[in-house]
């Protein structure tokens, strides 16, 4: 059975976020990729397979090099995903605000009650 690859499993790895942000600059060779990295490149052509498999990358042949182009469409999955706990972190950021502004405000009436 072969498993089902999608985004999040993409970037759930530092070398293949780090791979993402070089192709995603401009289009380079899988040897200047692997060059980056103290890994061997039989682990990074996995890593490429996998950013591949998950619709992050596309590669091409010119000549006798592989070129990985960027294909980044999807991480619009994880944008939408992330941007449901961001607002819920705004609210909860925007509900301590106005907790410490309470109090703030609260301490500077006692301080002018304390001058009277």
């Amino acid at each position: 059975m072969e498993a089902r690859r999608d985004v999040f499993q993409a970037i759930a790895d530092p070398t293949r976020r780090a791979i993402i942000g070089m192709i995603a600059k401009q289009p380079t060779n899988v040897n200047t990729i692997a060059e980056q990295f103290d890994v061997s490149r039989q682990a990074i052509s996995l890593h490429l397979k996998i950013l591949a498999e998950c619709g992050l990358l596309a590669m091409k042949q010119q000549g006798r090099e592989r070129i990985c182009e960027a294909k980044l469409d999807k991480l619009a999955e994880v944008n939408e995903w992330i941007a449901q706990y961001r607002q819920f972190w705004a609210q909860k950021l925007d509900a301590l605000e106005n907790y410490l502004n309470g109090i703030s405000d609260s301490s500077h009436a006692d301080d002018k009650l304390k001058i009277r």
